[in-house]
């Protein structure tokens, strides 16, 4: 069989899984086009009961509401300070644990292993009240530290886990030569190793960053009775109104709370790329 014939047989089945790709990211993508779409619109098309899929007449009262809310600058920088702490932590932490493990042999190493993955089936609501008197006991409540703690620690499994292989992949015998070279470990950790796994990290981070950045649920939690500890999610619940709720605003507020992760995401699109696939060829 040639290899115009064999392209012509795969071509059904590849014109299958294209149209099945493309349905499935319409699909994903429609809710974040609805989203822009009615911040947008106003008021009077939001609430008709004959929603159309665009507007003649777009406004920017949504977003002029949202910016005119007290403190939104706060909550803004909140987020940003709760999520950037985490991502560098947690890549920190992360990279120097996966690290030792990696290359080093210690009791109950597997154990250790394994308390990584049962940490990460864990549903989140069944620890946020043991969380939350933890939080109490170590004075944290109603402060940033209540937010960065917890997250942190949901994010190191996984980012092990991840970098492990990016660690393991590294050959030893690059580490044995730059020992000959004079090379201490210190040295070969940061300026030989840590470059090398450094797409790993971007690509963990970058699942950190949006795990944090869209938290609510500690953030309701933890966040009780001080508002200017209060992160953008918790700016959403001014919108909602108990005689109604302002859909403009919730849109409106929503996509600006979009705009940093799609910015992070096309910072760190290329070393992402390389990051997910280092994970699957491991």
């Amino acid at each position: 069989m040639s290899v115009r014939t064999a392209l012509r047989v795969k071509r059904p089945g590849r014109l299958a899984a294209e149209a099945t790709a493309l349905v499935i990211a319409v699909a994903v993508a429609f809710p974040l086009y609805w989203m822009v779409l009615s911040a947008f619109k106003p008021a009077g098309e939001i609430q008709s009961t004959e929603p159309r899929p665009w507007t003649l007449a777009p406004s920017l009262d949504s977003f002029r509401r949202v910016f005119e809310q007290q403190d939104f600058g706060r909550y803004f920088l909140n987020s940003l300070l709760v999520a950037g702490t985490v991502v560098i932590l947690s890549a920190l932490v992360a990279f120097l644990a996966a690290t030792a493990v990696t290359r080093f042999r210690f009791k109950f190493r597997t154990t250790l292993l394994i308390m990584f993955l049962v940490a990460q089936m864990v549903p989140v609501e069944a620890l946020t009240i043991p969380l939350f008197f933890l939080m109490r006991d170590f004075g944290q409540l109603n402060t940033l530290g209540s937010l960065i703690l917890p997250h942190l620690a949901f994010s190191l499994p996984f980012a092990i886990w991840m970098l492990r292989g990016f660690v393991r992949a590294v050959p030893e015998a690059l580490e044995e030569a730059a020992y000959i070279d004079g090379a201490s470990r210190t040295r070969f950790l940061w300026q030989i190793l840590f470059p090398l796994v450094f797409p790993g990290l971007v690509a963990t981070s970058v699942f950190s960053f949006i795990t944090t950045w869209n938290d609510f649920l500690f953030a309701k939690s933890f966040i009780i009775s001080d508002t200017s500890q209060s992160t953008l999610p918790m700016a959403l619940l001014v919108f909602f109104k108990p005689d109604e709720n302002d859909w403009g605003g919730i849109m409106a507020a929503s996509t600006v709370m979009t705009i940093p992760v799609l910015v992070f995401f096309v910072l760190v699109q290329r070393r992402l790329v390389s990051g997910l696939g280092g994970a699957v060829k491991d």
